[in-house]
């Protein structure tokens, strides 16, 4: 919400400089963005009259002008000066920069000669004088204006604009009404309004209105007014008061509407009457139903968007934007006048479905008073009917009373509100408080009755009159004083790894930790998980995020490409975060599952002279993951069985389980996919479910065995489609309490192994509690083991 200062200060003025006033509009929760002035430095412009206008004798572009600055200025001497402007004419009140005159930017006015003819000043624009960007001709200001008055004085330029930055529950801050209650409440000032002269209907024209959507526009009103001129200009304070608070002037119709919307914060609209076919009304688009929008752009309208409609067609989508068909235009002599209440439900999120944001959607998402639309109908009135005249007819109302919000009565506990602030402030100020803000209040039993105004529809609930007290006491006024409290120890699951250890062991590891969008580009991770359901979000941000990750490896990947394009090339990233997989069984539909990712890619060491240049394998992010599963101190319950998915490498990928819990996957990307993405070196990834590697194996103390260890080695030849994994496990099953560690130390094919066979080499280490073993009893585990081996897998002792 963007305004000028003088414009508040003529509804409540306080005592205080721009800067005060806007930290304590901050202090109230109502965050200033910015305060800049209204205009640019400049001094020695004054008011003048062209007197005189002539073409200039040698040039076609250029015109002659006398100018007079008043009886003050030079003894009354009309002043002469050459301008450019096509709108330079007799009788024009004009600004005038006079010789000596400093303009934005430090530009002198100085005497010159413009192809012969002398020039004694500069008639000055709106962008010369920093009040726009651009412009297309000279300042004209009000036929009434002051000859020889200072333009600074004249327009009240020594002014700020301030930008508020509201949170989306002060919608009733958005207009200059809502901004100055809160001003006079904070300094117990009274707000002077703008009276508001009722317009009687000088003509019986009317136009029937039928609420079919009620739920959705409990309350509309409408009015005709005929025989407008529309040619006529806005007033200069209103164009002015306008383009402070950012919106340009357009004609006096459109003008009046954004007027009201900023003085009162009501949206409003205008459609030309001879382009409305019989009545209207208020309902819901059919399903492709075209509108072309005042701007051009013809959309497609859904069945949940909101329209107001003639008889044959959509005239506007409600409370968003108006239609090119029923716009008002230079020849319009008839206008419909349009103010009415929409429910923020209808509202929300449809102005960025059709990839558009107004100043009427961003305040009826927001809410307006669902009591002001009669009151912004007659100021509207009164405006037009004093700058293009007209005859109005009556006011048509339509209304659903049991769809229209209901004022709330909640209820504020004296002892409640002491022990939310933690500061006793006394009845007589809460009181005042609360009345000052609009609050009907009455007070028994140390209990507050307090019934709300309908413009304060974020008001519901007890902790709401809190923050309204606190914030208009002042936070500042509140003393600060140490809490006091008697403090228990949390309890703390020993069996429960928490997710900060699994980070640190990836820190550890070389990784850097990431942060990615939880919505995601659809093509990319069509790439990644080709076959499965999508949560699809129905008001993206932009089509490149519209919708849930189904794996964090979508964003992971993103941000490898993103920085092998910066050269970086060694690069190992992990995050933790939610994945959501759609569920009709789970809660809102969808599944949502705390997640542990990882990605690397590049060399295994950063580039050093001592270090071998060797880049990652899938061992090595297999490895990362073992360190993860460590952590529960019960990794031998995790299995890694070969796998097939469709984003990873075949044969190189292994789905973890742990019994038949699927845990995670880790694996090389697929060489199409690394291609696709752009990624311009081998890539690997992992992810776990943390709910699956977050309970640890409480530790238990065992005895140490005092008696001497004893490795035997082994090396067994067996077909080359055995997994290793096989081999160990059959080893673990038959070396009994003997076997203490188990290592596969080598893996060889060549000289001496038959072709389509492998030699696994192993260390098995043997150790009892009791006594040294002797040589018998270690040779018969290794018996055991290899006649074991030899009959499940037909393995042999390697020569």
């Amino acid at each position: 919400m963007k305004f000028s200062e003088s414009w508040l200060r003529e509804w409540v003025n306080p005592t205080i400089s721009s800067q005060e006033l806007s930290h304590q509009i901050t202090m109230a929760g109502l965050e200033v963005d910015a305060v800049e002035p209204v205009a640019g430095e400049f001094t020695g412009v004054l008011i003048g009259e062209v007197v005189e206008c002539g073409p200039h004798p040698d040039a076609d572009k250029l015109q002659v002008t006398k100018i007079n600055l008043g009886p003050n200025f030079n003894d009354g001497e009309l002043v002469d000066i050459v301008c450019g402007a096509k709108n330079c004419r007799l009788g024009l009140k004009v600004a005038v920069a006079t010789v000596g005159a400093v303009l934005p930017g430090n530009f002198k006015i100085k005497k010159a000669k413009l192809r012969g003819v002398p020039s004694h000043g500069m008639l000055c624009s709106e962008s010369e004088l920093g009040l726009a960007e651009s412009s297309d001709g000279i300042l004209e200001l009000a036929s009434d204006a002051p000859i020889g008055v200072c333009v600074r004085e004249y327009l009240d330029l020594d002014d700020v604009t301030i930008d508020v930055d509201l949170t989306a529950n002060r919608g009733d801050c958005l207009g200059l009404k809502g901004l100055a209650r809160e001003v006079g409440v904070l300094n117990s000032l009274p707000v002077n309004e703008p009276q508001i002269i009722v317009s009687p209907p000088s003509i019986d024209d009317e136009k029937r209105i039928q609420l079919t959507a009620e739920q959705a526009c409990p309350r509309y009103l409408g009015r005709i007014i005929k025989n407008i001129d529309i040619k006529a200009k806005s007033p200069l304070w209103m164009i002015e008061k306008l383009r402070r608070s950012g919106i340009r002037s357009i004609d006096p119709v459109v003008d009046v509407t954004n007027y009201v919307l900023l003085e009162l914060g009501h949206p409003m609209h205008a459609f030309d009457l001879a382009k409305i076919d019989g009545d209207i009304n208020v309902r819901f688009a059919e399903q492709d139903e075209p509108l072309t929008l005042l701007d051009g752009n013809e959309v497609t309208l859904s069945t949940d968007t909101l329209v107001i409609a003639d008889d044959n067609k959509p005239l506007a989508m409600a409370g968003i934007f108006g239609g090119q068909d029923s716009g008002v235009t230079e020849q319009s002599t008839d206008i419909f006048l349009e103010s009415a209440f929409f429910s923020p439900l209808a509202i929300l999120g449809k102005a960025r479905q059709y990839g558009l944001h107004t100043d009427s959607s961003h305040r009826y998402e927001r809410g307006v008073d669902p009591s002001m639309q009669r009151e912004a109908m007659e100021r509207a009135t009164q405006l037009l009917l004093e700058i293009v005249g007209g005859q109005a007819g009556p006011v048509v109302e339509a209304v659903s009373e049991q769809h229209v919000p209901q004022p709330k009565t909640v209820n504020l506990r004296r002892a409640k509100l002491d022990g939310r602030i933690g500061y006793h402030i006394a009845n007589e100020k809460v009181n005042e408080i609360l009345t000052r803000l609009g609050f009907d209040v009455s007070f028994e039993n140390d209990v507050w009755t307090v019934n709300v105004p309908a413009y304060r529809f974020d008001i519901s609930i007890e902790v709401d009159l809190i923050e309204e007290v606190a914030r208009i006491f002042g936070y500042n006024n509140i003393p600060n004083i140490s809490p006091s409290a008697t403090l228990a120890m949390r309890e703390q699951q020993e069996a429960q790894l928490p997710v900060s250890r699994l980070r640190q062991i990836l820190v550890n590891r070389g990784y850097q930790e990431a942060i990615t969008y939880s919505f995601v580009d659809p093509k990319i991770q069509s790439l990644i998980h080709p076959e499965q359901d999508v949560m699809t979000l129905p008001h993206p941000i932009s089509s490149e995020m519209s919708v849930m990750r189904l794996s964090l490896w979508t964003g992971l990947l993103q941000s490898v490409v993103y920085n092998q394009n910066r050269q970086q090339n060694r690069i190992r990233l992990f995050e933790t975060g939610l994945r959501f997989i759609p569920d009709e069984n789970a809660e809102n539909g969808v599944r949502q599952q705390p997640m542990i990712a990882g990605v690397i890619t590049g060399n295994i060491n950063q580039e050093h002279w001592s270090m071998e240049k060797q880049a990652v394998d899938f061992y090595d992010i297999k490895s990362d993951v073992e360190a993860l599963l460590a952590l529960t101190a019960n990794a031998s319950a995790y299995q890694f069985n070969k796998a097939e998915i469709a984003a990873l490498h075949p044969g190189q990928t292994a789905a973890i389980y742990q019994g038949d819990s699927l845990v995670g996957h880790v694996g090389t990307l697929h060489p199409e996919i690394e291609r696709k993405l752009g990624l311009n070196s081998r890539t690997f990834v992992f992810e776990l479910l943390l709910s699956e590697i977050s309970t640890k194996k409480i530790p238990e103390a065992g005895e140490i065995s005092r008696f001497p260890a004893n490795r035997r080695d082994i090396a067994v030849v067996v077909k080359e489609d055995v997994e290793a994994k096989k081999v160990l496990q059959l080893i673990e099953n038959v070396g009994g309490n003997y076997l203490v560690d188990l290592n596969l130390f080598d893996v060889y094919q060549g000289n001496g192994i038959e072709a389509g066979f492998k030699s696994l080499a192993i260390a098995m280490v043997l150790q009892d509690h009791q006594k040294t073993l002797e040589e018998k009893e270690i040779n018969d585990v290794v018996d055991r083991v290899v006649d074991t081996l030899k009959d499940e897998l037909n393995a042999s002792l390697r020569d």
